[in-house]
């Protein structure tokens, strides 16, 4: 059973100190997992301060494997980013227990987090509440299918900044704004500024990061974590550009 890191804390205190945060995504459906040394030390090489592990699909106990074996070669804390609660291992060391308040599907609004009760209580899992927002990115995504519901409109900036205020209201803890795995534009820095504006919770952005220029201009307009994944698996000479 994986050892609390106190993940929601870290965040927090790097905010305060104004360090910048990156996770890299790793799908277990789309890993070659014989890869995973070799590809977790050019993470440890890199800025990277967080592993965040899941997908939209993904096979049963594919997840839990893949999470054993990053920890074998990293020190960096391990967080699930479950799509489903398939996808939940006490091996991590933390989970963002993701609400899709985009959407108005209830199975991922509240339904799929009490079927995921029972298999949380049994771990020392950190469960840090997030508001998950999608937000359209050009392509149908992944999420969009799997769940059912649709994104917010990348012009609706009032809306995207009402929900994310919303979920801080509520008592979730991080909001993420997502443009989703394979996304042909990012979330706007205007979308970013807006929404860091009202918020007084560490916001964690994702989807369509492909350059460091992306990634600063994320991180200018006030995004606390970046998340990248597409990036890397498309190329790998990514890592070239934020060593450490």
């Amino acid at each position: 059973m994986a050892e609390n890191k106190n993940i929601l804390s870290g965040i927090k205190s790097s905010i305060f100190k104004e360090d910048k945060l990156l996770a890299i995504l790793i799908d277990p459906d789309k890993f070659v997992f014989e890869n995973t040394a070799s590809f977790i030390a050019k993470i440890n090489a890199s800025i990277a301060t967080h592993i965040f592990v899941g997908g939209s699909t993904v096979e049963v106990d594919a997840t839990e494997a893949l999470v054993k074996k990053i920890k074998n070669h990293t020190m960096l804390p391990v967080i699930l980013f479950p799509g489903d609660v398939t996808q939940i291992t006490k091996e991590a060391d933390g989970l963002l227990f993701l609400s899709l308040i985009s959407g108005r599907n209830p199975e991922y609004l509240i339904g799929k987090h009490i079927e995921a009760v029972s298999k949380l209580k049994s771990t020392n899992l950190e469960v840090i509440p997030t508001g998950y927002i999608l937000i359209e990115s050009g392509k149908e995504t992944a999420v969009q299918r799997v769940t059912n519901t649709q994104p917010i409109s990348q012009t609706n900036i009032d809306k995207i900044g009402n929900t994310a205020k919303a979920a801080e209201y509520l008592g979730m803890q991080l909001v993420y704004l997502e443009a989703g795995s394979g996304a042909k534009y990012a979330v706007s820095q205007e979308i970013i500024k807006a929404v860091k504006a009202i918020l007084n919770i560490p916001l964690i952005v994702g989807g369509g990061i492909r350059s460091k220029k992306q990634l600063e201009s994320a991180y200018l307009a006030g995004a606390d974590l970046v998340v990248i994944g597409t990036a890397f698996e498309e190329d790998e000479a990514f890592f070239s550009q934020i060593k450490k």
